[in-house]
């Protein structure tokens, strides 16, 4: 039960939309140059449409994984999009008519319905920045401005009759290819000199786009070498646990959380983010007592929060704060000092445990004789003992 709402959660449609690409990519170049065709429709697919499915099989993939990346960033664009390529990408592995289309008809359905479950799950706008925009705006405006005015001096072009021809040459000359099959007339100055605008117009959007892409990617990089969670790996937390805070009590419980679940550490001091995250355990760099950054660690999904630092009055307030932001969260605390048990109760903790309380308990006991205590105490040694270097004998 514990993964089940992660199992239909947005990983699952982001990891089923990620799994349709790959599959509609694989078929398509696979079913482009079959030329045997099997299934219930292989007699009523001609062979142009065969064809063709292959083909657009291929770029329909594509478009699906950029679609998947929208799915991750939670963008309700992509949601629409990914609704709406899951029945085209399904319907062209049946038209394909291969029994390596098979695999991509099936996900395509199953990812159907999980999508649209978690409709509420992608609710964030598509937010686009000027750079964005202008990258956009060039693309576009590149490749109209060539097709019109290449078709427009289809005089002064050989090869060039139909919009589709002009076309063609806008993208094989932006994209510096050249096949050479359609070029300016050797006596036409204008036609030349257009090419040659074509040429520098084109490029440069390109570069633009280039630019776009790469600097999200760069930042993603510099966020995870200073011990920093990008936006969109925030965004994707869900069922997790928020640990508030690092100190010495905090370092067993990451140890243990990060074999059993995902948990997210949440403290002020770079230098530790920095080498949690070198650990492999998420960590965002902030105040856990304020209120911005744990909604950013998505405290309206989390499944419990773990307070233990050495400062309960600091503990205190991220309690506070956490209990003010989800009435429902479990939160556990550990309390340096004995006597602060009921002050981290009243700021809003399920649970308190003393650490000095349980190990002075096992002392006594352990003292009186109580062997049962002892084996107890002897045990926790040797888990932890054994969990960190490897040489501590197993318990029966």
């Amino acid at each position: 039960m514990e993964r089940s709402r992660e199992w239909v959660g947005i990983r699952a449609a982001v990891g089923l939309a990620f799994l349709v690409a790959v599959l509609s990519v694989t078929t398509g170049v696979v079913n482009i140059a079959a030329r045997s065709v099997s299934g219930p429709f292989a007699g009523a697919v001609p062979a142009v449409v065969h064809e063709t499915a292959g083909f657009t099989g291929t770029l329909t993939g594509f478009l699906m994984l950029v679609s998947a990346i929208g799915l991750r960033r939670g963008l309700r664009a992509a949601w629409y999009s990914t609704l709406l390529l899951l029945p085209i990408t399904a319907a062209q592995g049946l038209l394909q008519v291969s029994e390596y289309s098979y695999p991509l008809v099936v996900v395509s359905l199953a990812a159907l319905p999980v999508v649209l479950l978690n409709r509420r799950r992608f609710d964030r706008d598509l937010d686009l920045t000027g750079t964005q925009l202008a990258a956009l705006v060039a693309l576009v405006g590149a490749q109209a401005y060539g097709t019109v005015g290449t078709y427009a001096l289809r005089e002064g072009f050989d090869g060039v009759t139909t919009l589709t021809d002009a076309f063609w040459f806008t993208v094989v000359t932006g994209s510096t290819v050249g096949y050479g099959d359609v070029t300016p007339a050797p006596d036409d100055p204008g036609a030349k000199l257009f090419g040659i605008s074509v040429l520098l117009v084109n490029v440069s959007s390109f570069a633009v786009a280039l630019g776009v892409l790469l600097t999200p990617a760069i930042e993603a990089r510099l966020s995870k070498a200073l011990g920093k969670m990008t936006e969109t790996d925030l965004e994707l937390l869900e069922n997790h646990i928020l640990v508030l805070g690092h100190g010495e009590l905090t370092e067993p419980i990451v140890e243990e959380l990060g074999s059993r679940t995902r948990f997210l550490v949440v403290t002020p001091d770079a230098e530790r983010a920095r080498a949690l995250t070198e650990r492999g355990f998420d960590t965002l760099v902030a105040n856990p007592s304020d209120e911005a950054p744990l909604r950013r660690a998505r405290i309206d999904a989390a499944r419990a929060a773990v307070v233990a630092t050495n400062n309960d009055a600091e503990d205190a307030l991220s309690i506070l704060t956490a209990r003010q932001l989800n009435d429902d969260l479990r939160i556990v605390a550990a309390a340096t000092d004995r006597e602060n048990v009921d002050k981290l109760r009243r700021a809003g903790a399920d649970a308190v445990i003393s650490p000095a309380s349980i190990g002075g308990h096992l002392l006594v006991e352990s003292a009186l004789g109580d062997e049962g205590t002892e084996a107890l105490a002897e045990r926790i040694l040797t888990d932890r003992s054994s969990d960190g270097d490897g040489d501590g004998d197993e318990e029966p």
